[in-house]
């Protein structure tokens, strides 16, 4: 008897022909629609266009972190994006080092859109990372928590050629290449203070909040960060790095 159905064989390799049109169907649209972008034949906002530099200002979407990521590799780029923030800087000169502990694509910050508690040398791609979480995480974690402007951030400080946690052995930190910073509080515009290791766990409903929403929100920008709910040694500061690991504690 002639049978009229494809066998199940024959099915599926049709199937496969099928899907492997439409992959090829797609990725020839991305490709035409990535070429429009890029000679601006497309007209498209600047934070939903991949190709469109990183602009600190603008809401934070999906693409914020992809953008940010390439700043690693593109240093003209990177002081670009500062350029155009509320970021005070001075570009730092390479520095190699044998010991694991040079500079590569830094900044020397002086200030941002409020005071900080002395000058720091970050690498650049850190520096927007703090910008982002300046304009989108904490001004506003200090109006919705506080009903305050933050006028002043007090930091341990961001380069020091040391391991992690000042151990004998082991890696090097972040901090070793500039590429951590470390906060221990806030000031107020009506100047109360807020720090890390007093009001973590010891501070009133909105301030414990409040630095709750900082380390969460931080989350979004900087790829390590850490809080006094990491372990002992971050008991009175935040740990925020632009490293190879990933880590929201």
């Amino acid at each position: 008897m002639h049978d009229d159905h494809p066998q199940p064989q024959r099915r599926s390799s049709i199937m496969r022909v099928i899907l492997a049109r439409l992959v090829l169907a797609l990725a020839l649209g991305v490709a035409v629609a990535s070429g429009l972008m890029r000679v601006g034949f497309l007209d498209i906002p600047n934070r939903f266009n991949p190709f469109a530099p990183l602009r600190i200002a603008e809401d934070v979407n999906w693409l914020t972190r992809l953008k940010l990521s390439r700043l690693e590799r593109d240093r003209r780029q990177c002081l670009a994006v500062l350029d155009e923030s509320p970021v005070s800087h001075r570009s730092v000169p390479d520095r190699a080092s044998e010991d694991g502990c040079g500079l590569s694509n830094a900044v020397e910050v002086s200030r941002s859109s409020v005071d900080l508690s002395g000058t720091f040398t970050a690498t650049c791609p850190l520096t927007v990372a703090w910008a982002l979480f300046e304009q989108h995480v904490l001004l506003p974690a200090a109006r919705d928590h506080l009903g305050q402007e933050i006028v002043r951030v007090t930091h341990f400080g961001t380069y020091a050629c040391r391991n992690i946690n000042h151990r004998a052995g082991g890696r090097r930190s972040e901090h070793a290449t500039a590429n951590a910073i470390d906060i221990a509080g806030f000031v107020l515009a009506n100047g109360q203070q807020i720090t890390v290791k007093d009001d973590w766990a010891g501070g009133d409903r909105r301030q414990t909040a409040f630095l709750r929403a900082l380390r969460d929100g931080a989350c979004r920008f900087f790829d390590v960060v850490l809080s006094p709910d990491y372990n002992e040694a971050h008991h009175d500061h935040f740990h925020f790095d632009m490293g190879s690991y990933r880590a929201c504690r």
